[in-house]
């Protein structure tokens, strides 16, 4: 999945809820009722902390948890590397790629497998339908997605 940040999102800043926004990017489920197989988080900034609230969970100095259904089955990445944040659209560093790392992020972009998830179910067998949506907690902050793939073995 390729993404871009726009504006401020937060993370996991949204309801601790897999049926809701719960975060601030892409939320990838499967089934009904809902169930978690993939998080892709749009953090606030990569490379200063004036609000660790907002910051990516993985990100150094961050006081943000991660809802228990997502566990570690997250990328978490913002396009931010400024100082500041403003209300524009961040092409220059496109998000789950672990590349464009700030110095706070770089555990974030460190995490296995990047920018491929992959999500082992054994040998189940399943019909579910899969979900790709794309989540944001306030109307003033967006992720959007220029690319998706998705693989089922």
């Amino acid at each position: 999945v390729a993404g871009y940040q726009y504006h401020s999102p937060d993370a996991f800043i949204g309801p601790n809820d897999i049926n809701s926004y719960y975060v601030d990017g892409v939320s990838i489920t499967r089934g009904s009722p809902c169930q978690h197989v993939w998080t892709l988080a749009n953090g606030f900034m990569n490379s200063y902390d004036i609000n660790p609230q907002f910051l990516c969970p993985c990100s150094t100095g961050s006081s943000q948890t991660v809802p228990s259904f997502v566990g570690s089955h997250y990328f978490c990445e913002s396009g931010n590397q400024a100082i500041n944040w403003t209300n524009i659209f961040y092409t220059s560093d496109p998000l789950w790629d672990g590349q464009g790392c700030g110095s706070l992020e770089s555990p974030c972009c460190n995490a296995p497998g990047i920018p491929w998830f992959h999500r082992d179910y054994g040998s189940n067998t399943t019909t579910d339908y899969i979900e790709l949506r794309v989540c944001a907690n306030y109307i003033d902050e967006d992720s959007p997605v220029s690319y998706y793939e998705i693989y089922v073995k």
